[in-house]
Order: C-alpha cells, then structure tokens, then sequence
C-alpha cells in the first residue's frame, strides 16, 4: 500500500511539473529556451563552449600533461598542450593557476613526491619560459597519493604520471 502511495504522489508532482509552462518550446515549437542564457553568439557564460572558462580549458585546451616512467623531461606532445595553456592563461590574465605533480603508486612515497614535484616544475618552468608571469602559478606534489586509475597494469600507471594545470580565479562579475 506505500509503494502505491508513493507512487501515485510521484506521478502527480511530475504531471504538474510538465504542466507549469505551456509556452517553454516557443510559438514555433523551436524550443525558446533552447540558449537560455547564452550571449548573442551561443556562447553560455562558463561553460565549455566559452572560450574564456575553466571548463573550456580543461576540456578544449587539455589541463594535462603526462610523463614517461621515472621521467619529468616534458615530452613532445606535453609541451603542445603547455603551448595552448600558455597561450590560454596569456589571454585570460585573471586567473592564476597550481600545476599539480603526480606519480604511479610503483615506488616509495618519498621518492613520488619527489619526482611529482620535478613534473610540476618542469611544467611550471616552460609555462614561464612561454610568457606566462612566475607570479600567477604555484606548484604542488601529490606524489601517488591522488591516482585517477587504480589497477597494476601499465595503462593505469601511465595516466597516473602528469603534471595538472588547475586554474584558480576569473570569477570578476
């Protein structure tokens, strides 16, 4: 007998839900609020598709950049990806950005935070060497202490070793 009950409280809240705005598609059909929000070009303020967002960056530009084993020489395509985030962070000078240093779980701790805090200075240092000023970025090592994969195979290790440009800042309105 719950369950009918609440069942039945739950199909009516949603039948007067739909029922609230019987223009939200337009006079057309088209969907008027389709770009609620957006700006006269579509772009939404903060979103992906705004060029000038933390969600654009990480998405659009890549906010990582990852490392052979036991390496923090940058390789050819982490040093692609530092190119746009300088390029990017050059742009849009209000935000200030932590380059976040990682490692695999292989290895002591002592010696991933270590080489952790290597990837991060060796982004930190082409970033800088690319225009962007020392005094908008910060470094940190995480060693293996933050694995986004956790398995004992390469494939996991191999996303676990990065550098990450987390951005702070650029909210002014």
């Amino acid at each position: 007998m719950n369950r009918f009950l609440t069942s039945g409280i739950l199909i009516a809240a949603l039948a007067l839900g739909a029922c609230t705005n019987p223009d939200r598609f337009g006079a057309d059909g088209a969907g008027a609020g389709a770009n609620a929000g957006a700006g006269a070009n579509g772009v939404v303020p903060g979103s992906a598709n705004d060029p000038t967002s933390a969600a654009y960056f990480q998405q659009s530009i890549g906010d990582r950049v990852l490392f052979e084993v036991d390496q923090s020489n940058l390789t050819a395509i982490g040093r692609a990806t530092l190119d746009g985030q300088a390029q990017w962070l050059m742009t849009n000078s209000d935000y200030q950005a932590v380059i976040e240093g990682h490692a695999d779980e292989q290895g002591t701790r002592e010696y991933n935070l270590a080489l952790g805090a290597r990837r991060a200075n060796a982004a930190q240092e082409y970033l800088i060497s690319k225009g962007v000023p020392p005094g908008r970025l910060r470094v940190i090592s995480f060693g293996k202490e933050r694995p986004i994969e956790i398995c004992s195979e390469e494939s996991c290790y191999a996303k676990n070793r990065r550098a990450v440009t987390v951005l702070a800042g650029g909210l002014t309105s």
